[in-house]
């Protein structure tokens, strides 16, 4: 089934590593146009390299999430590179485990400037470029933790919960124009992410996910490769859970 985004074309946020790395390789493998954006410049522009050798096509841009003239330039440089913009991947987070007495108002606002703002300002982008183009779909990566509860992520668990109810606000509101808008919900990834955590903690999230592993990034890419094709041309609103069955507990 390769070629299942022919003719599309992809923004993703947080490009250069992790999840959305392995957005861009797979986007690009099954036909879509690339917009890669990031802070890490470097990372970024070697993903996009690595995708063009392939025999994709990539572009990098720099983008801080939480910046609105970022954002405008990285679907103006989609459109004007490629003609259009169809697709977009709000990617990019930041992560650190911090309870409620624990936080500090900074860290709340500098975590929600990217987690939840940064996600409301891609669809605030990339929507009227959607429609001039006929329609699209949206991805908004939320989390395991914008469902379920835990201690000691209290911000964590404000943005990733916000993100989940933006998408199904922004699904009602584009259903009529053709632009589709889903979330997934990952558990805990094998990605940079998770770095700061110690052997032992890994340990004990593999004891507590029924599969008894990390995700894979690739594992992410392809339920939003499904969700941004014409396969998923009936889902909108909808979140999709990928996490190694850790939810259905």
């Amino acid at each position: 089934m390769a070629g299942r985004l022919d003719g599309k074309v992809a923004l993703v946020s947080g490009g250069a590593s992790g999840i959305g790395a392995a957005h861009a390789r797979i986007f690009a493998a099954e036909g879509a146009k690339l917009v890669a954006g990031d802070l890490q410049e470097d990372k970024g522009r070697a993903v996009v390299e690595a995708v063009n050798r392939d025999g994709g096509e990539a572009v990098f841009v720099h983008l801080d999430v939480a910046r609105q003239a970022d954002w405008e330039r990285a679907v103006g440089e989609a459109v004007s590179r490629f003609g259009k913009l169809t697709t977009l991947i709000n990617n990019a987070g930041i992560y650190w485990p911090r309870g409620t007495e624990e936080e500090t108002l900074e860290g709340w606002n500098t975590m929600i400037s990217v987690n939840q703002t940064g996600v409301w300002l891609g669809m605030k982008a990339a929507v009227p470029a959607m429609r001039e183009a006929g329609g699209g779909a949206i991805v908004n990566i939320s989390s395991l933790y914008g469902l379920i509860g835990s201690p000691g992520s209290i911000t964590y668990h404000a943005t990733k919960g916000a993100v989940r109810l933006m998408t199904k606000s922004a699904a009602l509101e584009y259903v009529k124009e053709g632009i589709r808008v889903n979330s997934i919900h990952p558990g805990q990834i094998d990605t940079p992410i998770l770095s700061g955590l110690t052997p032992d903690q890994n340990e004990q999230i593999k004891a507590a996910t029924p599969m008894g592993r990390l995700g894979r990034p690739e594992e992410i890419a392809y339920g939003s490769l499904y969700l941004c094709s014409d396969e998923a041309a009936y889902t909108t609103g909808a979140e999709l859970v990928i996490d190694g069955g850790w939810f259905a507990q």
